[in-house]
């Protein structure tokens, strides 16, 4: 049987503070469609698609809480999920989340083409500070607004709309974390998707890093991680100028040798096509990354032991 999965990076422009929630959805809605009519089975939208970047802020109370679905599906995005059940096309979504027990995160999900949901993961790695910076024009204030998540690094296993694919899922910073990735690798991940909102600046302040060095980064990392665990890769960006501040785009997908077989050449909605062929991941998966043959648990200690850096004692 093929395990060929025809997959969709849908890329958005740029959400601005004013825009209303049923013109997001329609642009949405509109990439659906085409991924549809191009064939695709999976759509993959980025990071808190429904809204602009509103960490960007500082915010509380109502003014916060608008920015947040307290179920998903909700009404007011129930239009993607019936459209997509009817067109047999599944996705990935990035939106916050509050709990009924007041708990907030940055959050995705992975709705298969039938409507349910396969898998729901919550960020890890989150970036920025709590505080707001003193005379910052952007503040960076994801650690603020939301929790570490709490569901780890699961690997979910689809049928056969998706051609049995081993799927796992991450936010934003998330991607530049190898361990991330390797948790993932190490359930046998075939085709790992994320989404993320990554400004074109340096958020916590300086010039040392421009759009076009952020832009490398973000596609080094997806490059080099899809190879070393022998996965395919969608990474998906929200680009542009967003309510003044800009943002990289560089959506791509990336085969398990790490290469780009498809990448977003401007900072617009833009949809991406590509033929994930999931046999391709046992190349790695049974040579170089053969996780079961040649990886050495015992020796990779400090990684799970410590978060920060223990230098050498200085030689007297």
């Amino acid at each position: 049987m093929s395990r060929v999965l025809r997959v969709a990076a849908a890329q958005m422009g740029p959400t601005q503070k004013a825009d209303a929630r049923a013109q997001t959805l329609d642009r949405m809605l509109r990439m659906l469609e085409h991924a549809a009519d191009g064939g695709a089975k999976l759509i993959v939208f980025p990071e808190l698609a429904f809204t602009t970047f509103f960490p960007r802020w500082l915010l509380d109370g109502e003014a916060l809480d608008r920015y947040f679905e307290r179920g998903m599906p909700n009404s007011a995005v129930q239009p993607l999920f019936d459209r997509a059940r009817e067109l047999k096309v599944g996705f990935y979504v990035g939106y916050a989340e509050i709990t009924s027990s007041i708990q907030r995160f940055n959050s995705s999900i992975l709705v298969q083409p039938d409507g349910v949901t396969l898998g729901h993961y919550r960020k890890v790695h989150l970036p920025g500070y709590v505080e707001p910076r003193k005379d910052a024009r952007f503040q960076q204030l994801e650690k603020r607004y939301f929790e570490h998540g709490n569901l780890g690094f699961p690997a979910f296993r689809a049928g056969r709309d998706w051609a049995d694919a081993i799927l796992g899922m991450m936010i934003c910073n998330d991607r530049r974390w190898p361990e991330a990735w390797r948790v993932l690798g190490l359930q046998g991940v075939e085709l790992v998707c994320v989404g993320y909102n990554s400004t074109a600046y340096d958020p916590f302040g300086g010039d040392s890093e421009d759009a076009a060095l952020r832009s490398f980064h973000s596609q080094l990392v997806t490059q080099a991680n899809a190879y070393m665990n022998a996965t395919w890769a969608i990474a998906v960006a929200k680009a542009g100028e967003e309510d003044g501040s800009s943002l990289i785009g560089g959506s791509c997908i990336v085969d398990p040798n790490g290469r780009i077989v498809a990448k977003a050449v401007t900072l617009c909605d833009e949809l991406l096509i590509a033929d994930c062929d999931l046999d391709l991941c046992r190349q790695g998966k049974d040579k170089m990354f053969n996780f079961a043959e040649h990886r050495r648990p015992k020796e990779y200690g400090p990684i799970t032991e410590r978060a920060g850096v223990i230098v050498p004692a200085l030689r007297s």
